[in-house]
């Protein structure tokens, strides 16, 4: 095999770092996403031990993880019990480079919105809101953005006849389908792609330029102007949307002291077809790498074998896995 066969088949799913999973005196996790985006729980485990604080480079780590699924796609909510993380800034904007949201793709837009606003959201946008029809990539997508109980980042997403992906279009009595992306806010959109196309091998699926009014209050940014480009793996299924902001230019970038136990804490999980040899290309590349090697795993309940955790070039955690 070759460096240039190295690439990333899938994606598996997105960590999310949470205050608490359930109970508690605040809003649970579990119970937000279950309720208010109808996730449906696949497993809670709880872990602990040498691997996985090289793993996530924390030590001494215990470390509860519940997955969820919804529709094809997974998530899952991370929980340090035994640390507390530092919560996400409260001034947070979608153009500062810690930015990532979880797109959420529903069949009726007005009826989500209106079961959303029951459950406590903080607003992003001011509105659902209507992409205009001379945008050709996304003309008539309809997208409202929001925050969870913790503060991460999510999008309501619908898309019209001949837009997104064939399986949003299959007939649901679902109100909630799946993950279509994550998106992140980045410093350089070709920077980005020498990261994910590059040396990751995710191929271009979309670019556009969104801006205008819509896009302002879509994002609560005055004179919002943002590039976008969707990339998708080998073997389709959930994408990345690289966001570089225009206007009003990069927002604040994510802070070197922060770990994967804080709650701004998001992993992307991306199945490798050759993890040793991307590896390799990686760290020839002046990659950073969280874990201090590639971890083996041995027990059979955890949903890999073999993990290891780096950042894109502007911070963003990438965990590398093989099944």
């Amino acid at each position: 095999m070759s460096s240039k066969d190295v690439q990333v088949q899938k994606i598996r799913a997105i960590g999310l770092t949470v205050t608490n999973c359930v109970g508690g005196l605040k809003h649970s996790s579990l119970d937000f996403y279950t309720q208010a985006l109808g996730f449906e729980l696949v497993s809670d485990i709880t872990v602990e031990g040498q691997d996985y604080s090289d793993l996530e480079g924390v030590p001494g780590v215990k470390i509860r993880i519940i997955t969820l699924r919804l529709g094809d796609e997974f998530i899952k909510l991370i929980e340090y019990p035994n640390i507390q993380g530092k919560p996400i800034p409260s001034d947070s904007q979608s153009n500062d480079l810690w930015f990532q949201h979880l797109a959420i793709v529903v069949s009726d837009m007005d009826r989500a919105y209106a079961h959303l606003r029951s459950f406590p959201i903080e607003p992003i946008s001011v509105a659902p809101q209507t992409i205009l029809p001379d945008n050709e990539a996304s003309g008539g997508v309809r997208a409202f953005k929001f925050k969870d109980p913790d503060g991460h980042d999510l999008e309501l997403i619908w898309f019209p006849p001949g837009k997104g992906q064939d399986k949003w279009h299959q007939n649901s009595h679902s109100l909630f389908l799946g993950i279509d992306h994550s998106a992140i806010a980045i410093s350089n959109t070709e920077q980005s792609l020498h990261f994910y196309r590059d040396l990751l091998g995710m191929q271009i699926d979309s670019r556009s330029l969104n801006w205008r009014a819509t896009q302002s209050r879509l994002d609560n940014l005055p004179g919002a102007k943002v590039k976008i480009t969707g990339l998708r793996p080998v073997q389709d299924g959930m994408g990345i949307e690289l966001l570089d902001y225009i206007v009003p230019g990069k927002g604040r970038t994510i802070p070197s002291d922060w770990k994967s136990c804080d709650i701004a804490h998001i992993q992307i999980e991306l199945v490798v077809n050759n993890l040793e040899q991307l590896v390799d290309k990686l760290r020839h590349n002046g990659v950073q790498f969280v874990s201090s090697r590639i971890v083996q795993f041995s027990d059979r309940s955890f949903p890999y074998r073999q993990g290891c955790l780096v950042k894109d070039f502007d911070g963003h955690s990438i965990l590398l896995i093989a099944e």
